[in-house]
């Protein structure tokens, strides 16, 4: 069991040797009281222009990160199509421990009163490099953003001439900012504090400080508004992944970290960067070093304007758990069914922010306070949505009626009852699909978190890796898919490891099982576990006629969105799950009535 993931290209295992070699380097860290050892990833300087002309020539890739401004300290009006905007360039900004990092500041020309500031906040450079168009979104057509735009960030030339002071920040070891890079964790947030401390005593900040981006920019909102900085007024996380141990690197319990290696071997930096993708390998169960990337959302009291992406799961948990958790009585949150980057700079959504950011930076009273706590995208088919920015109070919707489909494995069907007669169903997890079916006999939505509880048996092996998914057929059998971008998005789905299969009882509840991460325990030959396993959040429309499957697979399935989780299954033997009699294996749907019903009536806004 746990076997060891195949090689990365590129991506260099952490050994005693490549240690020798100075690839790596180890720092005795106290977490909570308990010291680990944290592995960092010797990082790359900037590379030189006459390396990159070579590199083109032959036709290799350069990554818009890897490439960086020089260094140059200077005031100068930001772009001659906009000169209104002046930067403040390379200002140097020193931290309480003494290092110093180094932020561009943008604000409007002319202006003599003190403005409110946005930070965007992030690993990937705060500007691009000279010669270079804006920083690609995907997505987002170029021209869509200025060139003063920071990635994931909030563009200057939008926001400096609506009154607002911009800082596109180079965290510590990013670029030319000194010191070691911290991915997501308490020290980003400690940096972050010092940093929004220092603005708010300078003479074009008027100690109104708010902080946007999504992604990693959004990421790290959670961990910096934690601290409680004093002049941090309020924040828009769009799409910001909380516990990285569960949400990213070891999903279900399972290794996922070819995504975390494409972040760290981008960055520009030119000293050591922590590598949490070594790190999961070394320390695969959870721990104080794994605690300490859970954002202290209890300690949040601003208010705060969230964003959740349904297609795009990268950042879904991570933002539901966020809008759970803080403690503000202040938070909004919009739950779409966009690209994170398609959505962050969409005129209309940009609207609907500088709202938020004039009523609490600026004290417009502009009526910010009656839009709905949630906003949800109820999704259909392809591109089709059922209802589109729907308005409610809370989430999971307080309506919910969670219904229980039971498997039946003599004929792979779902039904409302449980199933009488006890079968099993025996599988290869390398090669086999399972599917279970349930035809509706009416309209029905389903908003909220869903979860399988299933009775499963491994023969021939102690471990079973699934991949889940609750998907969409037509009557006829025809696959429905959701499209983002153009790209087919089966559903809503999860990954699980048996041998993870221990509940953490302080976060799991009734409709989303937590998985505890603090052992393993082998499956028994012979032996049938009883399992809960979540599916992530998810928001669509079945009509009457339409066909819900519950698909497993012992190996991964293409999700059909941008940068898609890579888990490392680890299987073997026969997989065997088990229904019906003793074995109630279910799924369960949180099943959403229309607000008001008369005679066929149905009133779902």
């Amino acid at each position: 069991m746990n076997k060891k993931p195949e090689p990365i290209e590129g991506f260099p295992f952490f050994s005693q040797a490549s240690l020798e070699k100075g690839y790596f380097k180890l720092v005795s860290r106290e977490f909570d009281g308990e010291k680990i050892d944290v592995i960092f990833r010797k990082g790359k300087a900037d590379i030189s222009q006459k390396e990159i002309d070579d590199r083109l020539a032959k036709g290799e890739e350069i990554h818009q990160f890897s490439v960086g401004p020089k260094w140059n300290s200077r005031s100068y009006t930001a772009t001659k199509v906009i000169p209104h905007v002046v930067c403040r360039q390379d200002v140097p900004v020193e931290l309480r421990d003494g290092t110093v990092i180094y932020a561009d500041i943008y604000t409007p020309k002319n202006t003599t009163e003190p403005l409110p500031l946005l930070i965007a906040w992030g690993p990937f450079g705060k500007r691009p490099a000279e010669g270079m168009d804006e920083f690609n979104h995907h997505g987002v057509p170029l021209g869509t953003v200025s060139t003063m735009n920071k990635f994931e960030g909030c563009d200057p030339g939008y926001w400096c001439h609506n009154g607002y002071a911009v800082a596109n920040v180079d965290p510590r070891g990013i670029g030319h900012s000194q010191g070691d890079v911290y991915l997501w964790g308490t020290q980003d947030g400690q940096d972050g504090y010092d940093f929004i401390e220092w603005a708010a005593a300078q003479e074009w900040c008027n100690g109104r400080i708010a902080m946007f981006g999504n992604s990693a920019l959004a990421m790290v909102q959670w961990r910096i508004a934690a601290e409680q900085p004093p002049h941090l007024t309020c924040i828009a996380v769009w799409e910001g992944t909380g516990d990285m141990y569960r949400e990213s690197l070891c999903l279900g319990g399972i290794p996922t970290i070819r995504f975390e290696h494409y972040i760290i071997s981008r960055l520009l930096a030119g000293n050591y960067i922590e590598d949490n993708a070594n790190m999961i390998l070394k320390y695969p169960l959870m721990n104080k070093f794994w605690e300490d990337k859970i954002p202290r959302w209890d300690r949040i009291k601003i208010p705060a304007y969230l964003c959740a992406g349904l297609c795009h799961t990268i950042h879904l948990r991570g933002s539901l758990e966020g809008f759970h958790r803080i403690g503000s009585e202040k938070k909004w949150i919009r739950i779409h069914r966009e690209h994170e980057w398609t959505d962050a700079y969409n005129p209309k959504n940009l609207e609907d922010l500088k709202k938020f950011y004039d009523r609490y930076l600026k004290d417009i009273r502009n009526g910010w306070e009656l839009t709905s706590k949630v906003r949800v995208d109820v999704m259909d088919a392809y591109e089709y949505d059922f209802k589109k920015e729907r308005p409610d109070n809370e989430f999971p919707l307080e309506r919910t009626v969670y219904k229980k489909f039971y498997l039946n494995a003599a004929d792979r069907k779902l039904y409302d009852e449980p199933v009488a007669t006890a079968n099993e169903l025996v599988y290869d997890p390398d090669k086999d699909a399972v599917s279970f079916v349930y035809k509706f006999t009416e309209d029905t939505e389903i908003t909220g978190y869903m979860k399988v509880n299933i009775n499963l048996e491994c023969r021939d092996y102690d471990n079973m890796d699934l991949q889940l998914w609750v998907t969409k057929y037509k009557e006829d059998g025809t696959f429905v898919p959701l499209k983002l971008m153009g790209i087919e998005n089966r559903g809503a789905y999860s990954y699980y490891r048996a041998s993870r299969r221990e509940l953490d009882e302080k976060w799991s509840t009734d409709y989303q099982p937590v998985q505890a991460h603090r052992r393993d325990e082998p499956m028994e030959e012979g032996k049938i576990y009883e399992c809960e396993i979540p599916i992530l959040p998810h928001s669509r429309f079945w009509h009457k006629g339409e066909e819900l499957h519950l698909e497993i697979y012992g190996y991964v399935v293409p999700s059909g969105q941008t940068a898609p989780p890579t888990p490392y299954f680890d299987n073997g033997g026969k997989h065997v799950i088990h229904t019906g009699g003793n074995f109630n294996s279910y799924l369960q749907i949180p099943v959403v009535p229309p607000k008001y019903q008369s005679g066929e009536f149905k009133y779902y806004d």
